[in-house]
């Protein structure tokens, strides 16, 4: 029997639809690039462990070249601006003019900065050095913020919130690794984080070999020109405000404790300064715990959600912190620490969604607003703590999660979203092709 033509049309346009949905509705969920995200992550590490090593070795800089309190803050000036400032702007040229191996070029600037800073015998020479670590970073963060929500498979908050744990734990390393590498053998052994940076473009070579052939930078291209935003313009401008405004309140408040949580405990509790650092260093380990947390809460159940109690519902344990004992004081610290944490990559995220195809400008906006934000806060900090005392500091502090509040007047973006429907037919139950 010959086959019913209206029926062979119906199925075969039932083909075409489950063809092009399938990829399109599961491929995001199933496919995520775990490979490339841990490769991420872990560049991420290093890199912010170069740019981390730099104020830990003010010491040595100060005592090799004779430098003044002045000149140690203008090095921190220059890292804190090329690295914060330009970011944005990197961001947004990538957007539109997506480079594959951008992040392993960017990544060079930093090789020749450190071994440039092993071996800079002038002032000015240092603030060169410096500039070029901190113009790698500004183009590492919103490049591969933007690969990481290539490589998400939809899980963008997951994958936001990797990449940004390997930065914490970079920041953590540095430190360490002055006080037992850098301060025993002098200003030529930072020559050998040089090594780092080598190893970083390895690794980010082969990321942006995967970004090139995966077809994600041509996707990325259309993604500027073709992704409306799912509110309005005012709406847009309103929520990034309230989002600036939140970072605000986040950095500052961290600023306070990664600077001078130490001081407060030896101050308060007369801790030595070897245990106040091991509570530094509980509290530097929430922070990155509530960093993998944050992302993954907020893909499940959304962003705006995790946005507003990661701010806002910290603030009764911060309240708390100024008056508790050393043994609350632990317990609310890490509380403090990992809620908070929780926040930034759900931010990014959000932004993004806020604003389609501005994934690297928006990457590059709040990365470098946080830079700046940190680094002015804790100048702003210190500078009270001397007018003042370390207490009053710690008070005042306290009440900054209460701008969480503003979370309120965000918008649901994932509720806003339209949803397209494929235009088809339904298709019937015709039986078999050939009846």
């Amino acid at each position: 029997m010959a086959p019913n033509r209206s029926a062979v049309r119906t199925r075969l346009r039932a083909l075409r639809f489950v063809t092009a949905i399938v990829p399109t509705r599961y491929a995001e969920e199933v496919n995520t690039a775990f490979e490339i995200l841990a490769a991420l992550s872990f560049c991420h590490l290093l890199n912010d462990m170069m740019q981390s090593l730099i104020p830990a070795i003010y010491p040595i800089l100060k005592e090799n070249l004779r430098l003044d309190f002045t000149q140690i803050g203008l090095i921190t000036l220059v890292l804190q601006m090329t690295g914060a400032l330009l970011q944005p702007v990197i961001g947004f040229y990538a957007d539109r003019r997506p480079w594959p191996y951008a992040l392993a070029a960017g990544m060079g600037f930093s090789l020749a900065g450190m071994i440039l800073l092993s071996r800079a015998g002038s002032f000015a020479l240092v603030l060169a050095a410096t500039s070029l670590v901190g113009l790698g970073s500004s183009v590492f963060h919103p490049e591969s913020s933007r690969i990481a929500r290539a490589a998400s498979g939809g899980r963008h908050g997951f994958a936001q919130s990797l990449f940004q744990v390997g930065g914490n734990l970079g920041s953590s390393f540095g430190p360490l690794l002055a006080a037992f590498i850098v301060l025993p053998r002098g200003q030529s052994s930072i020559a050998w984080f040089s090594i780092a940076a080598m190893i970083a473009i390895a690794f980010l070579l082969h990321v942006g070999s995967w970004y090139q052939g995966s077809g994600a930078i041509h996707a990325g291209r259309r993604a500027v020109s073709a992704s409306p935003s799912a509110v309005s313009s005012r709406q847009v401008v309103i929520a990034i405000a309230i989002l600036l405004a939140l970072l605000f309140s986040k950095f500052i408040y961290l600023a306070s404790l990664g600077s001078y949580y130490t001081f407060y405990l030896i101050s308060r509790f007369h801790l030595s300064v070897q245990s106040a650092q091991i509570h530094l260093f509980v509290f530097l380990g929430a922070v990155a715990a509530g960093t993998i947390v944050g992302g993954p809460v907020g893909d499940r159940i959304g962003r705006r959600q995790v946005i507003l109690w990661s701010i806002l519902g910290v603030l009764p344990f911060t309240l708390a912190l100024p008056y508790a004992n050393l043994f609350w004081t632990r317990i609310l610290s890490v509380v403090i620490g990992m809620v908070l944490a929780s926040a930034f990559s759900v931010i990014v995220v959000y932004a993004q969604e806020l604003m389609p195809g501005r994934v690297g400008m928006i990457a590059g906006l709040f990365f470098g607003v946080a830079f700046g934000i940190s680094g002015i806060g804790a100048a702003l900090l210190g500078s009270l703590a001397d007018r003042t005392d370390i207490f009053f500091v710690y008070r005042l502090c306290s009440y900054l999660p209460a701008i969480g509040v503003l979370a309120l007047w965000l918008p649901r973006v994932e509720t806003a979203k339209p949803h397209v429907a494929p235009f088809i037919e339904p298709v019937p139950d015709l039986g078999p092709v050939g009846e």
